[in-house]
């Protein structure tokens, strides 16, 4: 959530401007004569119809969804599955008792991901929607504390600060976690051409006080899956030498909607002991519209029980396990909707298509011959290149905001330690970006090139400004 200030001193005295009496229904009691104030609430009620235009016409200026390649998130769904969702946004998905179906829903998607991410035993499997990944990893990694907590109560002393070892490429929400909760965050910095974490850096950073490893499917930097079954492998070593038993969390965010359909045969989920709980985002390669995420636990043991919470003044018995108590229904709906809707075959097909567009749209990029590519959208289909050796007439940041003009959202930004001299774009394909649309993208950037490559540097940019795009 974006931390907001007040009102300024000049929008606090700005003037009443008069409003087009046909466009805002110029009737003292249905609509208004003038416009409303932007940081105190009205004296009064407006009509419907001009409530809509005022808040309508300022929306006109954020930035086209569908051409943004900077979020992840889902941005095209069905008509139906709208429809479905407006039926349904009135319900609290926390009243369980009361909308028993919308919560026999939610059940079924836990068993359908269990199934999918190959639970040893999917009745034992436990798992809860959310509003997003970042809420999903927060439970996680609240329960990875306490496990540990609970298992070292008697060997370690309570001054003792835990810690959690993730490569640096993490998104922003494990860094919050370890903030809030008070977690030593121990961060693998990338190295030459690493961009995430591997295996023999998780383990060497672990100790006695190591409550688990974060290992990424599909880092949001680059596209680039961890190696997870790798990792599992040098913590079961480091297990025989030391006795140390450090779980790993999979945050599959994208990857765990990408790599059961197109990745088979990688191992990455419950089929590795080691593995205690993965999140996913319905949001993202879930083809959900914002907000639904999804975190499962492989078992009871996994999950504290004292973490969850029983109360009955909804009526009936209702354990919860989340950050938020009041959500709506309309999102569980959906990705109910869509897991029926798809199947496995219609998801593997949707995501092929999708991985077939940025491999695509990658090679003819490479191709070009100012850019070199990090990544090829062949793991994620996601993206990330940087101006080619030799390139000094513009860099990234000039492409970025040259592409805005044209419609396109397409994110600039520096890597992490060690590598903050690496600056990059990067582009998400996400279901509805078709070929038609990667083709109008290319045309565009082509087109730019010639001007581009007459200036005669890239042009300044401040330090401590913000870039186009922050994770």
């Amino acid at each position: 959530m974006t931390l907001h200030k007040g009102a300024s001193d000049r929008d606090r005295s700005r003037q009443p401007r008069p409003v087009n009496p046909f466009y805002g229904e110029a009737d003292p009691v249905a609509g208004m004569e003038t416009s409303p104030p932007r940081d105190t609430l009205p004296e009064g009620p407006v009509s419907p119809h001009t409530a809509y235009q005022f808040v309508h016409d300022e929306l006109m200026l954020d930035g086209n969804s569908r051409l943004n390649l900077a979020t992840f998130v889902t941005t095209w769904m069905e008509p139906q599955a709208g429809v479905l969702m407006s039926e349904c946004q009135d319900k609290n998905m926390i009243d369980k008792d009361e909308y028993p179906r919308t919560a026999e829903l939610e059940r079924r998607c836990v068993a359908m991901l269990a199934d999918l991410w190959h639970a040893p035993d999917p009745s034992a499997t436990i798992g809860c929607s959310t509003t997003g990944s970042s809420e999903a990893c927060m439970l996680a990694g609240m329960a990875l504390k306490r496990r540990w907590s609970r298992r070292n109560a008697d060997r370690y002393p309570a001054t003792a600060r835990p810690n959690l070892v993730m490569g640096a490429n993490v998104q922003v929400c494990w860094e919050k976690f370890c903030t809030f909760w008070e977690v030593e965050t121990r961060q693998v910095p990338m190295e030459g051409d690493r961009f995430h974490l591997d295996a023999a850096c998780a383990a060497a950073l672990c100790d006695e006080n190591t409550i688990g490893v974060v290992a990424v499917l599909g880092s949001t930097f680059d596209g680039s899956y961890e190696p997870v079954a790798e990792i599992c492998a040098a913590l079961d070593a480091l297990q025989e030498r030391t006795g140390l038993d450090v779980p790993v969390h999979v945050d599959g965010a994208s990857g765990a909607m990408i790599a059961p359909f197109l990745d088979p045969d990688l191992v990455w989920d419950f089929r590795l002991p080691r593995v205690a709980s993965i999140n996913t985002s319905g949001h993202k390669y879930g083809l959900v519209y914002p907000g639904v995420g999804w975190a499962l636990w492989r078992d009871q043991d996994a999950l504290p029980e004292e973490l969850v919470f029983r109360v009955n003044y909804l009526g009936g018995d209702m354990p919860t396990f989340a950050l938020n108590f009041s959500r709506p229904g309309a999102q569980v709906a959906a990705q109910y909707y869509t897991f029926l809707r798809l199947g496995r075959e219609g998801y593997r097909a949707v995501q092929q298509a999708t991985r077939d567009v940025a491999r695509s749209l990658a090679e003819q990029i490479g191709a070009l011959g100012d850019f070199r590519l990090l990544t090829h959208g062949d793991q994620l289909p996601v993206f990330a290149f940087t101006t080619a050796d030799g390139v000094t007439a513009f860099d990234v940041f000039d492409v970025s905001r040259r592409m805005k003009e044209r419609g396109w959202l397409l994110p600039a930004y520096t890597f992490p330690p060690h590598r903050e001299d690496l600056s990059v774009l990067r582009i998400v394909c996400r279901n509805g970006f078709s070929e038609d649309l990667a083709d109008l993208f290319l045309t565009d950037l082509e087109s730019l090139l010639p001007e581009l490559r007459q200036q005669p540097c890239p042009l300044d940019r401040p330090e401590n400004v913000a870039t186009a795009f922050h994770h």
